[in-house]
């Protein structure tokens, strides 16, 4: 006598039974996968499940990078910081990036080193001059000791300039 390949799972999550063709499996793997099915949600249980986790984790980012946002504008204003140039997608994405990185550098480099405030000025008058989005974005992983020698070797494609012909 064969071994059965349809298998009828009861769902305990969901409560749904299903009819399951194991004949892909080895006739000894198929009771203790059906058994492994019967404690897992059926397959449209599932899918509905991940869709809803999908959206939710949608809004969440949406919401999280809101509020990025607010707080890379409010810092931005504190601390006199000019606009970035670049298309209004690599503008927001940069303005994050910038806030981000000068937090974690002003961190790195003044209350956990030996950074005087009035050398941190510095730091900050010369990331002044940085007003590329896409400069701000490309660094956004960079270590944030680093971010003196990163601003130093800025190009001038990257630095504010006075002449529109530059």
């Amino acid at each position: 006598m064969a071994v059965k390949t349809k298998w009828t799972v009861e769902h305990h999550p969901c409560g749904h039974t299903t009819t399951v063709d194991l004949s892909d499996r080895p006739a000894d793997r198929r009771a203790g996968y059906a058994r492994w099915l019967a404690g897992r949600d059926c397959t449209d249980c599932w899918k509905a499940s991940r869709d809803n986790d999908a959206e939710e984790k949608a809004t969440w980012l949406e919401n999280k990078r809101a509020e990025e946002q607010a707080e890379a504008e409010a810092w931005t204003k504190q601390y006199r910081m000019p606009p970035l140039d670049g298309t209004d997608r690599a503008v927001a994405w940069g303005n994050r990036c910038r806030h981000q990185l000068m937090s974690a550098a002003y961190t790195a480099l003044v209350l956990e080193d030996d950074t005087t405030e009035t050398e941190w000025e510095a730091i900050e008058d010369a990331a002044r001059t940085v007003t590329r989005a896409g400069w701000w974005i490309d660094q956004r992983e960079a270590a944030p000791a680093d971010l003196p020698e990163l601003l130093q070797s800025a190009t001038n494609d990257d630095r504010l300039t006075e002449n529109p012909y530059a």
